[in-house]
């Protein structure tokens, strides 16, 4: 499991109703349903992930989240999951709004556009990084709306949502007193979990 994915699987509660945004190959939720008895649905729109999801076993519904939530109604869930999914958004602002409408806490991971090593590629070799959280070229990427961990922050205290955790992801060095100290320039991924 991603490093990632394996910050969040802490996170959710023992029998929690989930629903998972952009699931990929349904890794977290089959992980989730058989050790935690987590029951839910994966939204994917790529039809490998969705193929794979449904060999894991994992329910899973084809949907562009650009799209939007609109199917399905308020509090249905305990809780929303999104991994590596809101930078590729045209309007990440609402999605965050969409679910915490489905679910009054939500965790959220992204690439921090922030992170020492992109603003290096940036600064010095004056060119748009690529790294493990931002495998793609600038011309073939699909990320609209890179962020940071304080642009994040921002966005969630002007639509009045209460960051109740955050953690620093970056592989196998998550515990290192520095990424914790100055998560905006030592993580790599950003992760938070988010009520209303």
């Amino acid at each position: 499991m991603r490093a990632d994915l394996a910050l969040i699987y802490d996170w959710v509660p023992h029998g929690a109703r989930v629903l998972d945004l952009g699931c990929g190959d349904g890794t977290l939720l089959a992980a989730l349903s058989a050790q935690k008895q987590v029951t839910g649905y994966g939204l994917e729109i790529d039809s490998d992930g969705i193929s794979r999801c449904l060999e894991k076993g994992v329910d899973v519904i084809e949907q562009d989240l650009d799209q939007g939530l609109t199917n399905i109604p308020d509090d249905t869930f305990d809780l929303v999951i999104m991994t590596q999914a809101l930078q590729v958004l045209r309007r990440p602002d609402l999605m965050l709004d969409e679910m915490l409408r489905v679910a009054n806490e939500c965790i959220i991971a992204f690439p921090n556009f922030a992170w020492w090593r992109h603003r290096l590629s940036l600064g010095i070799k004056g060119r748009m990084p690529v790294s493990r959280s931002l495998p793609h070229a600038w011309y073939d990427t699909p990320n609209i709306h890179l962020s940071t961990f304080r642009d994040f922050s921002d966005l969630c205290r002007q639509q009045g949502h209460t960051i109740t955790d955050r953690a620093v992801g970056n592989g196998s060095t998550e515990g290192q007193w520095r990424h914790r100290r100055w998560p905006n320039l030592f993580g790599q991924d950003a992760i938070f979990r988010v009520k209303r």
